[in-house]
């Protein structure tokens, strides 16, 4: 019996095509004209081998040799297909959440993606002065603009805001305390909370007060000769209502100034346009945490402000020094691509009503409905009947996401399907997998693209997208 299943096992064996023969294939030959002989050779032997384990781990295998060409070719295509494709893909964001974070949070506005391209493809001033004709400093590039829009001394950028807020206080507070209001401990978002920034920091967090209420006083009450600075972190993700009482920033800078201690404010999502007008509530600006007189003040680059993942850091020329002198900087510090787009996005700045159009979250933010309605008739309008029938417009909330303006929401306008062939779960699967994969949410048994999301050079691939699905 063992002889026989050897046999067997080496007639199988001697099935497999030779790699020569597989390389005169005719698919084999396109996909090394598309790709590579070395690339394909090694796709190949790599699937020759798993064949050769398949075939000597089985009792019998009764294939031809055609069929075995076959399953090496289609396998090999689809090797060479998910070695090629890329893991980040352009999806369209129909959520009704402007900042997805799983999604990519901020657009970028065209002028940022440009100056990316600029300095991309060419060398750059990057840490060159051109006038001096010597060595310069990256961290030169977005300063003034910062200071010019804030009203700050003197700023720095970083990778993200995390990063800020953990250079400001382990170069103010290393070693010694943080004084901190319990109402702040805040979990940034991916589980990274406060007080494991500050554990990180190198410095002692100093909890004050009540979860609801914290006073000046308590604040007082914990300054001690190990106090390294006051810390404020703005709720920019949870609200807390009710029976409740806070520290303004006026009132920490002057207990701050009495005792020379550094005060620092994380407004964890940066904005420098008041969006009231748009019908959201109050949010702090950086240029009034600025203006309050507070020692440093941190903030996003991406998010509401509009631009490539930073941090960013604005405060006294002295404070801003100590920071750059941080051997931690380096390990925090920004490259050429990120210090362009937020260049480019601050810039966009000194129009409001330019940042406004110009900025995708803004302009996302302050769309008219009558605008989404328009553009929702114009996609039903292009959609084949057969389509129509199985879609309506209705009238929905989006939200703006990114731990920013907790629990508020916007007007905003949905395309609601129901499949008649398929279900919705069916039809959700099949619009996130597609080739551009399109991301809506279901409620109700519905399937609902939000319009306030959908950027309008979108608005015709979503008529193909819903065509090719629902018919």
């Amino acid at each position: 019996m063992a002889t026989m299943v050897k046999e067997v096992k080496d007639s199988s064996l001697r099935l497999l095509p030779s790699m020569d023969k597989l390389l005169s294939n005719e698919q084999i030959t396109e996909l090394i004209a598309r790709h590579s002989l070395v690339e394909v050779k090694r796709s190949l032997d790599g699937v020759l081998d798993e064949l050769r384990g398949v075939l000597i781990s089985s009792k019998a295998v009764a294939v031809s040799r055609d069929e075995l060409e076959r399953e090496v070719v289609a396998k090999v295509q689809t090797r060479i297909k998910e070695v090629t494709s890329s893991s980040l893909l352009p999806v369209i964001n129909a959520t009704g959440v402007i900042l997805h974070t799983n999604l990519g949070r901020s657009l970028l506005a065209d002028e940022a993606v440009e100056a990316i391209l600029k300095v991309a493809q060419n060398y750059t001033t990057l840490e060159y002065d051109l006038k001096a004709g010597k060595r310069g400093s990256r961290y030169s590039h977005c300063e003034g603009v910062i200071c010019d829009l804030t009203g700050g001394e003197a700023a720095l950028v970083v990778n993200n805001n995390a990063a800020a807020l953990t250079l400001a206080l382990n170069t103010f507070s290393q070693g010694r305390e943080a004084i901190v209001s319990r109402g702040e401990l805040v979990e940034i978002g991916g589980s990274f909370r406060i007080p494991e920034v500050m554990a990180k920091s190198a410095c002692i967090m100093r909890e004050i007060g009540a979860t609801n209420k914290t006073h000046l006083k308590d604040y007082e009450n914990a300054i001690n000769e190990n106090t390294g600075m006051l810390v404020k972190v703005h709720r920019s993700n949870f609200k807390l209502t009710g029976f409740v009482a806070d520290v303004s920033l006026e009132e920490l800078v002057r207990l701050g100034e009495k005792h020379f201690l550094p005060v620092l404010n994380d407004l964890g999502s940066g904005l420098l346009i008041d969006l009231q007008k748009f019908g959201l509530p109050y949010e702090p600006l950086i240029q009034q945490s600025v203006k309050a007189g507070v020692t440093l003040t941190t903030c996003s680059g991406d998010k509401l402000f509009g631009g490539p993942q930073a941090g960013i850091i604005i405060g006294s020329k002295s404070a801003i020094a100590k920071i750059k002198a941080n051997s931690l900087t380096r390990a925090f510090r920004v490259d050429k691509l990120t210090l362009a787009a937020l260049e480019a996005t601050l810039k966009l700045y000194y129009d409001e009503e330019k940042a406004l159009q110009s900025i995708p979250t803004l302009r996302m933010i302050s769309t008219r409905v009558e605008e989404l309605e328009k553009r929702a008739q114009n996609i039903v309008a292009d959609l084949p009947e057969e389509v129509k029938k199985q879609v309506e417009i209705v009238r929905g909330k989006s939200e703006i996401g990114g731990g920013s303006y907790p629990g508020s929401f916007l007007d905003s306008v949905l395309i609601s399907i129901t499949p008649h062939k398929i279900s919705v779960i069916e039809l959700e699967e099949q619009c996130r997998l597609g080739s551009l994969p399109l991301i809506g949410r279901i409620h109700k048994d519905k399937f609902l693209l939000d319009v306030r999301c959908i950027r309008p050079v979108e608005d015709k691939t979503i008529v193909v997208i819903l065509s090719k699905r629902l018919i």
